[in-house]
């Protein structure tokens, strides 16, 4: 099973429309992606590991994916239309990775 996690760090000044990202494009996600995303999680940054200090990332959005290829299966023939709707919730630039889930 692999995990593709987009990260938005907390970014002074940066924009993120929390219930766009929940209710819109998500689901648009899920929709497109169809049978290769086996599930999806929305992680909301609420602090650092120190009492007061910011999280380090507003949200992370993570896909599940059996593999890479039924992600690329999945994201690849959409990736355009869901990069492109990025606009409408943030103007943070995320950072991605993929990582294999060993336990779970």
């Amino acid at each position: 099973m692999i995990k593709f996690s987009v990260m938005y760090p907390s970014t002074p000044g940066g924009r993120f429309d929390h219930d766009y990202y929940r209710d819109k494009h998500m689901p648009l996600v899920q929709e497109r992606m169809g049978k290769y995303l086996k599930a999806y999680a929305i992680e909301r940054g609420v602090s650092g590991g120190a009492p007061g200090q910011p999280a380090a990332y507003v949200v992370i959005g993570n896909l599940l994916c059996e593999s890479m290829e039924d992600f690329r299966a999945g994201f690849r023939p959409h990736a355009k239309e869901l990069q492109a709707d990025m606009t409408n919730y943030t103007d943070i630039a995320p950072t991605v990775q993929f990582s294999e889930i060993i336990v779970g």
